[in-house]
């Protein structure tokens, strides 16, 4: 079962259990720095190869940042979190289509557990703030009592709705995908799952754009001239 989980812990580091999503997420992280290692270690004025492809990749995301953003400076500021978020949660759903993975005992691509997207949405909530502290000091506290006091435990309530909205939103996705597929090759284990395998590449692209933007647009949020 692929969104299933194992009984228990692969190994121990020291107290500490690692189970398999901490191991694909090492995986992966190692995966994603090793090919900016391989890209960047002999940098050319003109790029070509692995480089190009990189530059291409970080060029496009700041950019699109930039053009999401008011400041240029905090779209420069950010671009690489939310790039690497990006570059993460679109592994993160394709390890599921990885030839094999299916067959491995309880294998779950890591987007599909909601510990690592209520991580990863965490992460957003407290970047939010610091971006907003850092743009407007002690300033930034007053839009929390904007337009008047008795907003308060709505702007309150607000705040948290935003994490815990791209925690749900990442894992109900991927999480029923992984479902759905399961499910069809049980029954048509050649026909129908190849498919929606192919359709699973658009719409895991999809949830890490869509997560990547929603960040985006909260910092800037933050960090805009009405705060």
């Amino acid at each position: 079962m692929i969104f299933g989980m194992f009984d228990g812990p692969l190994f121990y580091l020291g107290p500490i259990p690692v189970d398999h999503l901490v191991v694909t997420e090492w995986v992966l992280i190692a995966l994603i720095g090793t090919i900016g290692y391989f890209a960047t270690r002999d940098m050319q004025m003109v790029p070509r190869g692995l480089q190009n492809a990189f530059e291409m990749i970080i060029l496009w995301t700041y950019d699109f940042f930039t053009q999401l953003m008011d400041k240029e400076h905090v779209a420069k500021k950010w671009a690489p979190l939310l790039t690497a978020f990006f570059l993460f949660i679109l592994c993160s759903n394709y390890s599921g289509l990885v030839p094999g993975a299916a067959n491995i005992p309880g294998y779950q691509p890591p987007t599909s557990n909601w510990n690592v997207t209520m991580t990863l949405a965490l992460i957003t909530f407290f970047s939010v703030h610091i971006a907003g502290l850092s743009e407007h000091g002690g300033h930034y506290f007053k839009h929390f009592v904007s337009p008047s006091p008795a907003m308060l435990p709505l702007n309150l309530i607000e705040e948290v709705a935003h994490p815990l909205s791209l925690t749900v939103r990442l894992f109900g996705n991927i999480f029923g995908e992984e479902m759905v597929i399961a499910f069809l090759l049980f029954l048509a284990p050649f026909i129908i799952p190849s498919a929606i395998m192919g359709l699973s590449l658009l719409l895991g692209a999809i949830q890490a754009i869509v997560f990547t933007i929603l960040s985006a647009s909260y910092i800037a949020a933050a960090t805009g001239e009405g705060h």
